[in-house]
């Protein structure tokens, strides 16, 4: 191999040098910028929304934590009522407690067991033919 020594060598070298130096700043910009607008308050919080929307896995433990809670309150509701009974408000808020996780934890047999309920009631009223 031989160097290249001659000037129209050179001047072609450096010219391609600085075409690949103008290139890489024009990327190392845009970069820049992306960078400065994904890093903005506002975007952060759009993204992290999206992200939450998204997420099928995050969306169904907010489903079902909240079934769990509204459950455990209506059963607290149900148990206590109006009474002003230390004890059966203590009952009814452990009861709360209880409900309340045991719906958030196993949503899947909540939902296996309701279909149940639901197929009986309409199976019977098919078998049951009118006289």
């Amino acid at each position: 191999m031989q160097k290249s020594s001659s000037s129209s060598d050179l001047r072609r070298s450096i010219e391609l040098l600085e075409a690949k130096q103008t290139l890489v700043g024009q990327e190392l910009k845009e970069q820049f910028f992306l960078t400065y607008e994904s890093l903005k308050p506002i975007n952060l919080i759009e993204n992290t929304l999206k992200d939450i929307v998204s997420s099928h896995y995050l969306t169904d433990n907010i489903l079902a934590s909240a079934t769990g809670m509204a459950s455990g309150y209506i059963s607290k509701k149900i148990v206590v009522g109006t009474s002003d009974n230390v004890g059966r408000k203590l009952i009814g808020k452990i009861l709360q407690v209880g409900v309340t996780n045991f719906v958030a934890h196993h949503p899947e047999a909540i939902k296996m067991f309701g279909q149940f309920i639901f197929q009986h009631i309409f199976n019977k009223k098919e078998k049951n033919p009118i006289n």
